[in-house]
C-alpha cells in the first residue's frame, strides 16, 4: 500500500522531469496534493518553460490526484515566495518540502570558471535555503513540517570534475544539521537524501546494462520514508539500485597532547592514534565536538 499522505500538502522543486518527477507522482499516488515546480531548464540551467511541471501536473490529475505547477527559479526568493503563496491559497498548508532543483557544470577545478561555481552554488545551496526559509513560518506555525534536502555522494565523498556540486552538496548537510535542531520544538524534521540515480543530469556516468536498475524510482521510497508523518530528522540517506545506506559524519574519540613547542611533532607522530575509528560517535550537535574536548583535557 505505501505511507499515507492523505490531506498533506507537498512543494516538489525540480520537479519537471528525472527524480523530481517520481518523487511529485509517487507523493500524489500516496494521496498528497502537489506543487510541482520547475523551471523549465535544461541541465546546465538554461532556458525555462512552466510546460515540464504542466505535463507531471497533467499526469498526476489523470490519475485522480491534485497538482498545481509552478515555474519559479529557486535562485529567485521572491518568486520561491510567491509558490509557497500559490500552496496556500490554492490548499491552506504546506507539510512537505522536497529540495530536488538543481544544475550541473561539470569541469575539472582547474579549468572551471568561478562563475560555474557560483551558480551551482546558487541552485542547489541558495536554493533550498530560499524554499526552507518561505515554508518556514507555515510550517512553525501549523507544528508540522517535513523537509528533505537532496545532498549526494559527491558532496559526502568527492567526485573528479565535482567541486562545485560537492560543495554546495554537503552544505546541505551543514543546512540540514542545524534547521533539524532549530525545527525540533516546532515538530518539523530535517533529512537529507543522497540519491544514485540515472536522470538526464547523470545518465552518461553510468554503464549502459546498469542503467536500468538505477532509474530514479527506485530513490523514492528513501524521500518517502523522509518525508513522512514518521520520518526520522537529521538522517542522511543514501538510496539507488533498490539498496539503501545511511551516512554520518562522525567523530573519533580523539587523543589530548596538551599546549606546547612540540605538540605539532607530537600530534604528526600520534596521528593514526586520532584517526583511529574504534569507538567513534556521531555527535548530536556541534557543541559535543566541544564536550568531548574537553573531557580530554579534564582526563590528562
Amino acid at each position: 500500500m505505501g505511507l499515507d499522505f492523505k490531506g498533506r500538502v507537498a512543494i516538489v522543486t525540480g520537479a519537471g522531469g528525472g527524480l523530481g518527477r517520481q518523487h511529485a507522482l509517487a507523493l500524489a499516488k500516496r494521496g498528497a496534493k502537489v506543487v510541482v515546480n520547475d523551471l523549465g531548464g535544461d541541465v546546465h540551467g538554461v532556458g525555462g518553460s512552466v510546460s515540464a511541471a504542466q505535463k507531471v501536473v497533467d499526469e498526476i490529475r489523470a490519475a485522480g490526484g491534485e497538482a498545481i505547477a509552478n515555474g519559479a527559479s529557486v535562485t529567485d526568493f521572491e518568486a520561491v515566495q510567491g509558490m509557497v503563496k500559490q500552496a496556500m491559497d490554492t490548499w491552506g498548508r504546506v507539510d512537505v518540502l522536497v529540495n530536488n532543483a538543481g544544475i550541473l557544470r561539470d569541469k575539472s577545478f582547474a579549468k572551471m570558471e568561478l562563475a560555474d561555481f557560483r551558480l551551482v552554488l546558487d541552485v542547489h545551496l541558495m536554493g533550498a535555503v530560499h524554499c526552507c526559509k518561505a515554508v518556514w513560518p507555515v510550517m512553525t506555525q501549523q507544528k508540522y513540517g517535513r523537509i528533505v534536502m537532496t545532498t549526494s555522494s559527491t558532496g559526502l565523498y568527492g567526485n573528479f570534475g565535482q567541486a562545485n556540486y560537492g560543495a554546495a552538496k554537503l552544505a546541505l548537510v551543514g543546512l540540514m544539521q542545524t534547521l533539524a535542531i532549530e525545527g525540533q520544538k516546532h515538530n518539523i524534521h530535517v533529512n537529507a537524501l543522497a540519491p544514485t540515480a540515472a536522470t538526464r543530469m547523470t545518465q552518461d556516468l553510468f554503464p549502459p546494462d546498469m542503467l536500468e536498475a538505477f532509474g530514479p524510482e527506485a530513490v523514492v521510497p528513501a524521500m518517502l520514508v523522509l518525508a513522512a508523518e514518521n520520518a526520522p530528522t537529521r538522517t542522511v540517506l543514501c538510496a539507488g539500485a533498490g539498496a539503501f545506506e545511511s551516512a554520518n559524519i562522525t567523530l573519533t574519540k580523539g587523543v589530548y597532547l596538551g599546549i606546547g613547542d612540540d605538540i605539532d611533532e607530537q600530534l604528526a607522530a600520534r596521528l593514526d592514534e586520532v584517526r583511529d575509528r574504534t569507538g567513534e560517535t556521531v555527535p548530536g550537535s556541534g557543541a559535543e565536538q566541544g564536550a568531548n574536548e574537553l573531557r580530554l583535557a579534564r582526563q590528562r
